[in-house]
């Protein structure tokens, strides 16, 4: 089905983005209350959510805007700078920003 076939109650949007990165960011928040070893900070949550937040609405834009032949390179970039910054703040693989 294309997507100018359907209502935009039925269309992703920015704020299911926000929604899908508050209850990916819950599973660290519960992890925290029941296990030592999940110690994140607010300001943890709050880096965490921003690329959450920003990747997705990027992806979000992707798949709007961007031809199919070149949406697989363009996600592709986005998902591995996502997953780059995500290890460097972890463990600091190239610039110990991390810990």
């Amino acid at each position: 089905m294309s997507t100018s076939t359907l209502r935009p109650s039925t269309q992703l949007s920015f704020k299911h983005v926000g929604a899908a990165t508050l209850g990916l960011l819950l599973i660290p928040f519960i992890a925290g209350l029941f296990t030592a070893e999940v110690n994140w900070s607010v300001s943890d949550f709050i880096v965490m959510g921003g690329l959450l937040y920003i990747t997705g609405n990027a992806l979000l834009v992707i798949f709007r805007y961007i031809k199919r032949p070149a949406r697989f390179i363009a996600a592709s970039l986005v998902l591995l700078m996502f997953f780059y910054s995500w290890v460097e703040l972890a463990v600091g693989v190239l610039f110990n920003l991390g810990s």
